[in-house]
């Protein structure tokens, strides 16, 4: 293989990489960092806390790399270097995932992702659809979200189970006996304040 086929090959790669972004590293005006958008704890619907895990997700860089990498496997892979810029590899991501939570179709899902605030500072948009910003198309949708199928989905969900062991990790506490002053593993009394009479 000569320099110029290797350069050549190089520079397909970069092209190609560089029509599927991982995400947009520049904020704009008007658009709030990813990790500062604030979720409501008490909401009952479903979307706040999957966006709350996208968010997560977002700003754990270990699981998130892991995570763009299979993504990248499903949409990139095995496709030419040609065409014009898609969707970022994080849009595509949120609004799978945002699809299969709430088991909704594309309509809604376009309606969602033009309309709906919350869900567009996640995908790390300005919160109102605004003059210079295209507005996220059916078919765009449809041709681009489709690659976060079920199968994805569990490898995603085995990421990010694997990287939940190592917070949520149970830690060994040393509790003082109330009646010792040395360290022991539990201080269990049976009483109560509303002990039978």
């Amino acid at each position: 293989m000569s320099l110029k086929d290797s350069l050549a090959k190089s520079a397909a790669e970069v092209i190609l990489r560089r029509m599927r972004k991982r995400f947009e590293v520049q904020l704009a005006l008007g658009k709030a960092p990813i990790e500062r958008v604030v979720i409501p704890l008490r909401s009952r619907d479903e979307l706040p806390p999957v966006l709350a895990g996208l968010q997560w997700i977002f700003v754990t860089p270990e699981v998130n790399g892991r995570i763009f990498e299979l993504l990248e496997k499903k949409v990139v892979g095995g496709k030419k270097a040609t065409g014009r810029p898609g969707l970022d590899l994080w849009h595509i991501l949120v609004l799978g995932i945002v699809r299969l939570a709430l088991d909704c179709d594309y309509d809604r899902l376009e309606y969602l992702a033009n309309y709906d605030s919350l869900l567009r500072q996640i995908l790390g948009l300005n919160p109102v659809l605004g003059d210079p910003e295209k507005p996220f198309h059916y078919k765009t949708l449809s041709e681009n979200v489709c690659h976060v199928d079920e199968e994805l989905l569990q490898e995603i969900n085995a990421v990010v189970a694997q990287a939940g062991r190592g917070v949520f990790k149970k830690k060994k506490t040393v509790r003082l006996n109330c009646s010792e002053s040395r360290p022991t593993r539990t201080c269990w009394k049976p009483t109560s304040i509303f002990q039978p009479t």
